[in-house]
């Protein structure tokens, strides 16, 4: 069901710090900030030859980077993201196993306007998934 991982996401406090540390430290491809209003983030997107690192900033008061930054105010790993060819179908199967799918089950547009949905991290090891369809 897995495909490969499509980013790892952080959540950062400062996004433009943040894109500067991956652009002039280490030398990474960033892209422009691209503000998502329904999911609350702004993002980036480092680029790297096997996927990519998706920085987080809150947008807005409501934003869920909000409330993952009071806990870990300097910031840290928020989800890890994978690929999956059809994201019904996984939802499905991963429902029928027990597993918890947040919101309200249906796939949103994500970042790279495909859709995604996220699974309970309590679900998975601790960590929050999120699945793309490619």
């Amino acid at each position: 069901m897995l495909g490969r991982v499509n980013h790892i996401a952080i959540a950062v406090p400062d996004l433009a710090a943040a894109a500067a540390t991956y652009r002039d430290t280490l030398g990474a491809k960033v892209s422009q900030a691209q503000a998502l209003p329904e999911h609350g983030v702004t993002v980036v997107f480092v680029e790297l030859p096997n996927t990519k690192v998706e920085l987080l900033e809150p947008l807005g008061e409501a934003s869920p980077i909000a409330a993952f930054l009071e806990k870990a105010p300097s910031g840290g790993m928020h989800h890890i993201c994978y690929e999956v060819d059809d994201i019904l179908a996984a939802r499905d199967r991963l429902v029928a196993g027990g597993a918890r799918v947040l919101g309200d089950g249906n796939p949103r547009t994500g970042a790279h306007g495909k859709p995604v949905l996220f699974l309970h991290p309590k679900d998975f090891l601790g960590t929050l998934v999120e699945l793309e369809q490619v």
